[in-house]
């Protein structure tokens, strides 16, 4: 894992002056603390954060490819290719020769020999860009589920990308401006593939490549889901389904520095932390929970999470015999103000949705690297297998929008109570959910003679795989790489998600249950408690504390005739949430306005973004 930034403009000589790619490069230095490296040219500078996993000492980035004396294509690479053992061996029977013994260098002779189409040979996360010094060409490339960041910005004369905005924000040459949609884009949960916050940046579509080049800039899909015939049996479904994570999380575990997992006692968490410890051995796997000091005791069950992690976590983890380590947050901790700046700074737009999960991931993934460097999560299962609740509630599946706006879920996506209404009705967001909501339908592939369940249930499970899936993928990337830390999700792996996502719905849930596939899979690697445990999610506080310290900041915002969130919001009601006490339990689904108004503010505060409505 790394962070990568490029410029390339076609009309000025950039190999004069490292100074802007050296300040695009390193505002990307928490996602690649090991080494930096710049490589420019005539019309094109590259620069290249390190994040030593795979071959520590040889791996060194920018890395070019010579013929005949002359450079012929320099890559800047962010990700890991689990498949490149394989390749090497491959390429080394095409008469391929390597320097050294990392993925990166795979990478590069895999383009050199293959050409474009090499995408299509490639198992990994990645985000990379390819400058072709024989063709005056750059090309883009992201991992097909989207795991890895990869923002691009067109220019008069070129381009400019960065795996995270701040990269081109770093360019003089970059407006600092959001509009409308930007706005959109932060105040409703959709993710709009391809839309960024800022406008005329853009991020490279999951399963696609841009070329740019003096005839322009070009987008190309190179992997897209499709609709495909299930013949397996309901025996030879969980077989291979078993079969395919086996080998996945195999690959995944292939490191040079530490590696962990990370275990919350759910399904998902558990069935990776099963599998690697069945690959590595006993007292071979390092994971890692989390929670609040106290929260085990004073846990009360809400709508969404039934029962606490840490007992759960617990058993799994003597169940396999990991190396098991809680850390226990302090929920004070999560107002801190480096904290927020900390997730802030990652996040380049207001981290509003999901409230505290932000500080606490940021903090969780500080604790761990500081014995790992690579940790295994979970992330995706429930959108694959049908996981969450709208899955399977009659309403959200008959709703003519996203499952997980409508009535039965979308209290936990709220954030819009404080806004002033003049905004809200200016912005139109029912109408923008709706284009977006319709876009995405359009998308969905369909199977000749599909029952209309099994149609309607694939259009849940793709809305869930394009739309849904990527808000958790940022925010794991985010708040990892802000601290140097390389998590993996081993159920993005495109071989399972082509295949899982064309078994049909009942055997999907042939028991009745959520995940019923996944967890025949992985039966006898799990206890029967959480095999037989329901679906809960990342643990939120509970700590009336957090609330109230929210309220607090709430209140002194408001006394700051100076503060930009002002003229966003509905003053009458912000004053009275912030004079409102709070109850003896928090919710994190009724802070969300909460959430919204105070990283509104801090964004609008510290970016010297421009509103442009």
């Amino acid at each position: 894992m790394c962070g990568i930034a490029g410029w390339v403009d076609f009309s000025q000589d950039l190999s004069k002056d490292d100074s802007t790619i050296t300040a695009m490069t390193r505002s990307l230095a928490n996602r690649g603390p090991d080494a930096e490296g710049i490589w420019s040219s005539r019309h094109v500078a590259l620069g290249h954060r390190r994040l030593a996993v795979i071959d520590v000492v040889g791996g060194a980035q920018p890395m070019g490819a010579t013929e005949d004396g002359r450079e012929v294509a320099v890559l800047t690479f962010s990700g890991e290719i689990f498949n490149f053992r394989e390749l090497r061996v491959e390429l080394r029977a095409r008469g391929h020769q390597f320097r050294t013994h990392s993925d990166t260098e795979v990478l590069l002779h895999s383009y050199l020999e293959w050409g474009i189409a090499f995408v299509d040979r490639l198992l990994g996360m990645y985000a990379f860009a390819v400058w072709d010094a024989r063709r005056e060409e750059l090309i883009m490339v992201r991992d097909r589920m989207g795991v890895k960041p990869l923002f691009y910005m067109r220019t008069a004369h070129g381009v400019m990308f960065g795996s995270e905005p701040k990269a081109i924000l770093a360019n003089p040459a970059a407006p600092r401006r959001t509009d409308a949609n930007g706005l959109c884009e932060v105040f409703d949960m959709v993710k709009t593939p391809e839309q960024s916050v800022y406008v005329g940046m853009h991020e490279v579509r999951p399963g696609h490549l841009v070329r740019v080049s003096t005839r322009g800039l070009t987008t190309h899909r190179y992997w897209a889901l499709e609709a495909r015939e299930h013949t397996d049996s309901l025996p030879t479904t969980i077989a291979r389904t078993r079969e395919l994570l086996s080998d996945i999380v195999y690959r995944q575990l292939i490191s040079d520095v530490p590696l962990c997992t990370l275990l919350s006692g759910g399904l998902d968490s558990s069935a990776v932390t099963a599998l690697a410890a069945k690959t590595l051995g006993r007292d071979q796997v390092r994971s890692f929970s989390v929670d609040f000091e106290g929260a085990e005791d004073a846990f009360q069950a809400d709508a969404v999470r039934g029962s606490a992690d840490a007992p759960f976590a617990r058993e799994l983890a003597d169940f396999v015999t990991s190396r098991h380590t809680e850390v226990l947050l302090d929920s004070r901790n999560l107002v801190d103000p480096t904290v927020r700046a900390a997730v802030l700074h990652a996040a380049d737009r207001p981290p509003a949705y999901w409230g505290d999960m932000w500080p606490s991931l940021y903090l969780l993934f500080r604790a761990i690297r500081m014995t790992s460097t690579v940790a295994l999560s979970g992330e995706a299962a429930d959108e694959l297998f049908g996981g969450y609740r709208w899955f399977h509630n009659p309403n959200a599946i008959r709703a003519n929008t996203f499952p997980w706006l409508t009535s039965g879920s979308s209290r936990y996506f709220g954030g819009l109570g404080l806004l002033d209404k003049g905004l809200v009705e200016k912005l139109d967001l029912p109408g923008y959910r709706e284009r977006r909501y319709q876009e995405a339908i359009a998308e969905v592939p369909r199977l000749p003679g599909e029952s209309a369940q099994d149609r309607r249930m694939r259009e849940i499970t793709y809305l869930n795989l394009t739309r849904f899936v990527q808000t958790l993928l940022d925010r794991k990337d985010l708040m990892s790489m802000a601290v140097g830390l390389e998590v993996r999700v081993p159920f993005c792996d495109h071989r399972l998600v082509d295949y899982v996502f064309n078994v049909p719905w009942e055997m999907k849930s042939f028991d009745g249950r959520e995940k019923s596939l996944l967890r025949a899979a992985v039966a006898d690697l799990l206890p029967t408690s959480i095999l037989e445990r329901v679906k809960t999610p990342y643990p939120a506080t509970q700590d009336p504390g957090y609330e109230t310290a929210l309220r607090t900041e709430l209140a002194e915002v408001l006394a700051d005739p100076d503060a930009p969130v002002r003229p966003l919001l509905d003053l009458a009601k912000a004053r009275t949430v912030a004079s409102s006490a709070t109850g003896a339990v928090s919710r994190a689904y009724d802070r969300g306005s909460l959430e919204m108004a105070l990283w509104l503010n801090r964004w609008l505060k510290t970016s010297d973004v421009l509103l442009d409505l």
